[in-house]
């Protein structure tokens, strides 16, 4: 196994200037009072440097948390794990287990069960029709507990069968400490969720392009069966009007769950999710929280898609050698001082044995910021390598004889 320490992904400066700075008062070329305004002014800008990085905001809430949404890593947070109630916000999870299992041009009739639900409603009545799409729109734009419960029946057979499902999902996605009961929110003891969980749920949906751009519509219409207008849904989500790169994703409120939300932006490539549970001033504070992460962090590439790592040999393959390659991009949200505490390890064999498949994996890239492991991404072959037969043997011999 062949390990190498690719070490600090900005290569410091020399010899340093410390060094140096004592070399010069040494010789004599500064002297006391000059040395004192220096140290000074170093400290300074130490201090300002730190403070700029240290600055995290406050939040009213009972529990907060800011993330980089391509990784899911904690740029700050507040009682992140606790487990709360989250209203409506749960309607993510109804949303993403319907995109995965329905079919957006699914006309819906509209269970007695599901009109009349208390809360959040846009007044369905039994019997309406209307297409998948149209009730996800409801869902997340206005909060329809009714929308909720007529595309759990329709997916799921169910409300019961729907939740299991919005369970399962949530445990696949590594939201671990989180329970659903319902489909919309309401409340219930045993429906639960963390900061962080809603977060990773809302960064799975958001690689969904079709969730992304429900959750970052402002405006939408629906048919109203019996009128002669239309349900003109507006979205509930204020930071969709307010904030630069807004995009998402979902308000909440129960007496019990109090004001929360989930909030996204993307900047540069960069995606943040805030999440604030019982919190009066949600979208302020939401805001304030990606405020901080798009002024304190930068979105930095460690690897590319597909970016040569080594040429390996192929023992008894048809080709020599194969080049290995990361099999996708990795970039992570870093501040000043994390971005010269990123060392990475790639772990890959000294030869490979044919036959080799091309995206076959034969190796991985640890990934680690503060001497901390915080991912590990493949390594595999970018073509295939066959196994050189008999054939083959007869023919490269006869080239050497020539």
């Amino acid at each position: 196994m062949v390990v190498k320490y690719f070490g600090n992904i900005y290569k410091p400066t020399e010899g340093g200037w410390a060094g140096r700075f004592l070399v010069l008062i040494w010789k004599g070329v500064y002297n006391l009072k000059t040395v004192k305004i220096i140290l000074v002014t170093i400290l300074l800008l130490m201090y300002t440097n730190i403070a700029a990085i240290a600055m995290e905001p406050e939040t009213s809430g009972k529990a907060a948390v800011l993330i980089d949404g391509s990784n899911g890593r904690i740029l700050f947070e507040k009682n992140s794990s606790v487990k709360l109630p989250m209203a409506s916000t749960t309607k993510i999870m109804t949303a993403i287990v319907a995109l995965e299992n329905g079919n957006l041009n699914d006309m819906i009739t509209i269970p007695p069960e599901a009109s009349g639900i208390e809360g959040s409603s846009i007044w369905l009545s039994p019997g309406e029709t209307h297409s998948l799409r149209d009730l996800l729109y409801a869902l997340m734009l206005r909060s329809g507990n009714d929308a909720a419960t007529a595309i759990a029946i329709h997916i799921g057979g169910s409300v019961n069968k729907f939740v299991d499902m919005m369970n399962k999902t949530a445990k696949r996605i590594g939201a671990e400490n989180t329970n659903f009961i319902n489909p919309h929110g309401l409340h219930d003891d045993n429906h639960y969720s963390t900061a962080y969980d809603l977060a990773l749920i809302a960064s799975y949906g958001l690689k969904n392009p079709v969730f992304e751009e429900i959750v970052s519509t402002k405006y939408y219409t629906i048919p109203w069966e019996g009128h002669d207008w239309d349900r003109a849904l507006r979205n509930k989500n204020k930071i969709l009007w307010t904030y630069e790169g807004a995009n998402g994703v979902k308000t909440g409120y129960t007496k019990k769950a109090g004001r929360c939300f989930v909030g996204s932006a993307k900047r540069n490539g960069m995606q943040l999710i805030a999440v604030v549970l019982n919190c009066g001033p949600m979208f302020e504070e939401s805001m304030a929280l990606m405020d901080y992460g798009f002024e304190n962090y930068k979105n930095v590439c460690i690897f590319k898609h597909g970016q040569l790592i080594d040429s390996l040999p192929v023992r008894k393959g048809i080709l020599e050698k194969v080049d290995v390659v990361t099999e996708q991009e990795y970039t992570l949200a870093l501040n000043k001082l994390e971005q010269k505490q990123v060392k990475t390890k790639v772990m890959i064999p000294n030869s490979l044995d044919a036959p080799v498949e091309k995206g076959q994996r034969v190796g991985s890239i640890k990934i680690y910021l503060k001497d901390e492991l915080i991912n590990e991404i493949p390594i595999i072959a970018k073509e295939s390598v066959r196994k050189k037969t008999v054939w083959d043997f007869f023919c490269s011999m006869v080239n050497i004889w020539r």
